[in-house]
């Protein structure tokens, strides 16, 4: 059925959520994982602030940071259950978009997210991540609530 799922993390209890019901079903099916992280990079000013000044704790360093820690975290609930993962993150202002190319270049057959829980009209007005995943995919996504 499914033997390469994709997790998409944000570091939240939905998406931690998500992940615990993806690590089940590919233990499941024997399938394996790819967790993934998408983090908002910094304007372009205030990167070339963060470049000039060359501080030791730049913007780009505490973000992949952070990424590599929800990564691990996810790592960890698949070693414990038995199912093979690996991850990885990206920069994107438009975080469903590197999900997307993410699945596609990683050959995933599933995509797994978690849902803040918007209504039609807050998914109309302010748009989620989740909704243009499921809009601009034509990989299955299994939404967890």
């Amino acid at each position: 059925m499914f033997s390469h799922i994709l997790i998409a993390t944000d570091g939240s209890d939905h998406a931690t959520h998500a992940a615990e019901t993806g690590i089940e079903l590919a233990r499941k099916l024997g399938a394996r994982i790819y967790a993934f992280h998408v983090l908002a990079p910094l304007p372009a000013v205030a990167y070339f602030s963060d470049v000039i000044r060359h501080t030791e704790d730049s913007y780009e360093d505490r973000a992949v940071t952070r990424a590599q820690w929800h990564l691990s975290a996810i790592q960890a609930m698949a070693d414990k259950a038995g199912v093979v993962a690996h991850g990885g993150y990206a920069f994107d202002r438009r975080p469903y978009v590197a999900i997307v190319g993410a699945a596609k270049m990683q050959q995933c057959d599933l995509i797994v997210m978690g849902t803040h829980g918007f209504t039609a009209l807050d998914r109309l007005l302010l748009g989620s991540e989740t909704n243009k995943v499921l809009t601009c995919c034509d990989i299955p996504v299994l939404v967890c609530h």
